[in-house]
């Protein structure tokens, strides 16, 4: 079954590079959808059918750590997968992120092979349907 996706970062450029990242890794994607900030992705999680966030961390607005906060806060959204894809990676950063209900992190740069991996553990029963 596909999932749809959405990719959270403030570089367009990076968007792009992980949306080309999620049809290499030849997974059953759905829609992919797109938001510079933790803000524009509430509205557009508000108004869209999302199976997973991918997000950065670092972003004007609502950043990254406050988007998991909300969505992890929120009734209808808290069950939503989150993988965190950043270049902030201290093992104490992971830990506070996990323990706010993070369920994955991919390094930047990644490739499609540990971005597959990682959809594959997160979502596989729904990657399988």
């Amino acid at each position: 079954m596909a999932v749809n996706v959405l990719i959270v970062d403030d570089s367009r450029t990076t968007r792009g590079v992980i949306k080309k990242t999620l049809a290499i890794a030849q997974l059953p994607i759905g829609e992919v959808f797109e938001a510079e900030n933790g803000d524009q992705a509430l509205e557009l999680l508000g108004r869209k059918d999302v199976g997973v966030i991918l997000t950065d961390l670092n972003m004007p607005g609502t950043d990254g750590e406050s988007l998991l906060r909300l969505v992890r806060e929120d009734g209808v959204l808290q069950d939503t997968p989150v993988i965190v894809i950043s270049t902030e990676g201290s093992a104490p950063r992971i830990g506070e992120l996990n323990s706010l209900g993070m369920n994955a992190y991919l390094r930047k740069p990644f490739t499609p092979e540990q971005l597959r991996e990682v959809m594959l553990q997160i979502l596989g029963d729904q990657l399988s349907e």
